[in-house]
């Protein structure tokens, strides 16, 4: 079995903001030279979510929305440490961790439509994404 490892690096500008990283990672799973197996992207932070969906603008609002009513900006117990990002905590807990995506003939195997995204909910800072690529 072959494995790469490799970390993608950026500054989000907003507190709640969503970066496509599907590019990204098809270059990364293109530069290991694994035809067959899977992919895994995780975010390196507590407060930030990646999953899979639609590359649309208004789900990415719809989202934002959502979440906002789901979780609202408030005094959580978390605040109390000092942290004004409870909120943030929840958010990714809703959205999930990670994904992990089968690769079959070298390339992403994904549904129509189907895209990457980096959800963030505590940004305006350099974020850290790490693919792990395993395979034959």
């Amino acid at each position: 079995m072959k494995t790469l490892t490799k970390y993608i690096y950026f500054n989000t500008k907003n507190r709640i903001e969503f970066v496509n990283i599907t590019n990204q990672i098809e270059e990364i799973v293109s530069e290991s030279k694994i035809k067959e197996g899977i992919v895994l992207v995780n975010p390196m932070h507590i407060t930030a979510s990646v999953y899979i969906n639609d590359a649309e603008s208004g789900l990415i609002e719809d989202y934002k929305e959502w979440l906002k009513k789901l979780v609202p900006e408030k005094d959580y117990k978390h605040n109390l440490t000092g942290e004004d990002n409870a909120f943030s905590h929840l958010m990714r807990t809703i959205m999930g961790r990670e994904v992990t995506i089968a690769i079959t003939n070298g390339k992403l195997d994904f549904g129509t439509w189907e895209q990457i995204y980096y959800a963030e909910f505590d940004g305006q800072r350099k974020k850290r994404v790490l693919v792990k690529v395993l395979g034959e």
